[in-house]
């Protein structure tokens, strides 16, 4: 299977920047395999997405990134990410006590689904570690209290730099991110959480919900930033709910969604095929 690089980029939008970035790769017998681009007239910021075969490309691996920056970031002013699909990106999943977003996404990595590491899998209980033994995967606890709260934060992030962990996956993690890590993980840092806020906070939302009887439930999977649960989002989906669904309905179909959306969400991570600009997303098909 030929090597490919995977160039995601964002400008202030010009007349030449795709003809320039696709003659880029052409005049040096890069083969293109996907492309993809889009204009935000608001903000008149260009977006793109591109793709190419490395098997006959005339510079080397190491040199394109300096290349690209050189003839075409600067004049553009561009803000751009290379990756190259023989290195895999390393995952971290956070988790706490639910298991549904876990399996999920082990069942998806064994089964060979997704083109990812995943080096550890962190917790603040003990209750999951049989879930980690059982795919193989090295489980760290880190119980949390409010008093040791920045040093066991402090070390997860010794051990996220020894394993080279490029993003992390919050699995029904039920703890705040401090500001230092997620500022040391830009849009890396995935999470997922049901569609009911802000209409319904607190500890039993499906019970506020079923209570209120809502007719829609959805799950929200987006990067986390400084701002809680407000980040750029990636992933959204609903399903209805009639009369007839009780309460262990709600809880049951908000898992499926959960597990699904989040999945999804990491997926598209993956295939690096999310750009964030602002506080939205654009989602390259």
């Amino acid at each position: 299977m030929n090597t490919t690089a995977k160039l995601l980029l964002h400008c202030p939008d010009k007349p030449g920047i795709l003809a320039d970035v696709t003659n880029f790769i052409t005049i040096n017998k890069g083969n293109i395999v996907y492309l993809d681009q889009y204009v935000d007239h608001i903000e008149n910021i260009f977006f793109m997405r591109i793709e190419w075969e490395l098997n006959d490309f005339f510079i080397p691996k190491d040199k394109i990134e300096d290349y690209f920056e050189t003839l075409y970031a600067q004049k553009y002013e561009m803000m751009f990410r290379l990756y190259f699909s023989d290195i895999k990106p390393k995952m971290a999943i956070f988790v706490s006590k639910l298991s549904h977003c876990l399996f999920d996404m082990l069942a998806r990595y064994t089964a060979g689904e997704w083109d990812v590491e995943i080096p550890l899998i962190i917790s603040n209980h003990p209750d999951l570690q049989h879930v980690a033994e059982r795919f193989g995967i090295p489980f760290y606890l880190f119980p949390i209290t409010k008093e040791n709260k920045m040093e066991q934060e402090q070390a997860e992030m010794e051990l996220l730099k020894k394993h080279n962990i490029d993003f992390i996956v919050l699995a029904r993690y039920m703890q705040v991110i401090s500001e230092k890590m997620i500022k040391s993980y830009p849009n890396k840092i995935i999470n997922i959480h049901h569609s009911f806020l802000p209409a319904f906070v607190g500890a039993k939302p499906y019970h506020a919900a079923f209570e209120r009887g809502v007719k829609i439930i959805g799950a929200t999977s987006h990067y986390v930033t400084t701002e809680l649960d407000a980040g750029p989002i990636i992933e959204q989906d609903v399903v209805r709910i009639t009369h007839k669904d009780a309460i262990e309905d709600l809880v049951s179909k908000g898992k499926d969604l959960e597990k699904i959306v989040l999945s999804r969400a990491v997926n598209k991570h993956i295939e690096r095929k999310v750009l964030a600009y602002k506080n939205k997303t654009v989602i390259f098909s």
